[in-house]
């Protein structure tokens, strides 16, 4: 018995070192990780080589095998001569004269908050500090709006460029509204896609008031404030007239700023025609103004590949394990609500039909 109690206490002990061992290891792995996350890295693609791998692909697809082999020690001699006078140039020349300009592509996908402008800070100072006369950027812009001071800083941002004489060019796919056309009104020129939704150049508040619910219960909130507009509207308290038409001045105020950034942006433009809050799509937009050209971002990419080297540039933070896999949830969920509404629309119209 005295053996198996030696042994339980020594396999005790084993146990608690690995333990204590484990988690060590386990915390200098997290703040490892937490200090890589809070650094992230900027990513470079040739997007110009990568359309012409695909290009050579698709035109390697239309021929027979015998056709392939000669292709392929055409393009071989081809690939020869090509590498031998760029080495002459470059010997007789050097790399800055013969260097095609530059498009950079970026891309922003705009949530509520902005927290993407954190990304965009950093590919903007990566492109500043190589562009040279001639470049250009690109930027894919999608987002329906946000907060003000979030979407002010993207387009502070964004003037950057125009401040270093790099011209800037925004596409929209899909959507830039609100705070999104803030962003966009910076550009030199802006296309969107002819069902863009493009504009509502407007402000908006809305705060839900459970005083009356309070009440009801017989719940008091005290509010407490030292400066007489330090909060006009409230959630739980109740709100004065004298309030709400602070708070009411103060969307005014900021409906007139962003007016009057819209308007230094793109001077030509009737402001207070397109300043009601409204949306418009592409081809309208283009009528009025907001907008330069009709097009996707697709379409004038491939336009720029004749003259200009593309290249993305994309900042990046390592996501936590546990993001990933609270994302994945919610895309499986996302994918199954869809699936079975898709199938109850089609008894339903079975039924009807």
């Amino acid at each position: 018995m005295e053996y198996f109690a030696l042994y339980g206490l020594f396999l005790a002990k084993t146990i608690t070192v690995v333990l204590v061992i484990s988690t060590l290891l386990l915390v200098v792995f997290s703040l490892r990780l937490r200090t890589r996350q809070r650094k992230g890295q900027i990513k470079i693609e040739n997007l110009s080589k990568q359309y012409r791998d695909r290009q050579r692909e698709m035109q390697l697809a239309r021929l027979s095998e015998a056709e392939k082999a000669i292709w392929h020690k055409k393009q071989k001699k081809q690939d020869k001569k090509n590498e031998a006078k760029q080495v002459k140039l470059l010997t007789k020349s050097g790399v800055d004269a013969i260097a095609r300009s530059c498009l950079y592509v970026l891309d922003f996908i705009g949530s509520m908050n902005a927290v993407e402008v954190s990304s965009l800070r950093e590919e903007i100072t990566s492109v500043l500090s190589v562009a040279k006369s001639g470049d250009k950027v690109l930027l894919r812009l999608e987002s329906p709006g946000g907060v003000v001071h979030g979407y002010g800083l993207a387009a502070s941002q964004l003037q950057r460029l125009r401040k270093k004489g790099i011209q800037l060019i925004i596409t929209v796919d899909k959507i830039a509204a609100s705070g999104g056309y803030m962003m966009a009104c910076v550009a030199d020129q802006i296309i969107t896609a002819p069902f863009a939704i493009i504009g509502s150049i407007g402000v908006v508040a809305q705060i839900p008031n459970f005083n009356r619910l309070l009440k009801r219960n017989d719940i008091d909130i005290e509010l407490h404030t030292a400066g007489t507009y330090k909060r006009t509207l409230t959630l739980f308290g109740e709100n004065s007239s004298s309030g709400r038409e602070k708070f009411q001045q103060e969307l005014n105020e900021t409906h007139q700023l962003f007016k009057s950034f819209v308007k230094c942006m793109r001077p030509n433009l009737d402001i207070d025609a397109v300043s009601t809050g409204e949306h418009w799509y592409g081809e309208q937009a283009l009528h009025l103004g907001l907008v330069d050209a009709i097009g996707t971002s697709d379409e004038f990419l491939i336009e720029q590949l004749e003259n200009h080297e593309v290249i993305s540039v994309r900042f990046t933070r390592p996501k936590r394990w546990m993001s990933c896999f609270t994302d994945n949830i919610i895309l499986a969920f996302d994918q199954l609500f869809l699936s079975y509404w898709q199938y109850a629309k089609k008894l339903l119209y079975r039924k009807n039909y």
